[in-house]
């Protein structure tokens, strides 16, 4: 699988909720690691790549914490902003994924990428201003704006999985090099 289209995938399960007795069956730790699996294997130019790195561990290590239905529901019922501040290494992480894959290219690929992440952080910060104002009638916007974003960036994802500067580095041996795992 290439790398852009582990991460996609990943994406997908993150996205996607099959909820019984409270858990998620499409959990989202396995979507992080897949998305992980496939950071891991972009490009040694891909810049950022530190932050990324910490970004989706961080992300990684809240969904485990948030699959578990106590703590989420425990979060939210406490102050629905401290379930959105449990979810912002994701964002970032999308966010920052979006721009730093813009600078190995450019053209429509650029501009589109840069697009997703700038609506990415618009989709971070719009629950501060509708729970922030506490416009409740705004909530399915906001809920139907973010799930369209991540719709937006899944799609990006899977359609340039085969360009080049998405593939990884490769040795003279013909194998992936280690600056490309």
């Amino acid at each position: 699988m290439k790398p852009l289209q582990s991460i996609a995938m990943g994406f997908v399960i993150i996205a996607l909720s099959a909820r019984v007795g409270g858990y998620d069956l499409l959990a989202d730790p396995v979507g992080w690691l897949l998305v992980l699996q496939g950071f891991g294997r972009l490009p040694a130019a891909l810049s950022h790549r530190p932050t990324l790195s910490t970004l989706g561990f961080v992300a990684l290590v809240m969904s485990v914490v948030l699959w578990f239905p106590g703590l989420a529901d425990g979060l939210e019922n406490t102050d629905e902003s401290l379930l959105w501040a449990a979810n912002l290494p994701q964002l970032a992480f999308v966010a920052l994924l979006c721009r730093a894959l813009s600078g190995l290219t450019d053209g429509s690929a650029y501009r589109w990428l840069r697009t997703a992440s700038v609506l990415t952080v618009v989709a971070a910060l719009l629950p501060v201003v509708v729970l922030g104002a506490g416009e409740s009638s705004l909530l399915g916007v906001m809920v139907v704006g973010s799930a369209a974003v991540l719709v937006l960036v899944i799609v990006l994802l899977f359609r340039y999985a085969a360009r080049p500067w998405a593939q990884p580095d490769v040795d003279a041996a013909g194998g992936v090099s280690s600056a490309g795992r």
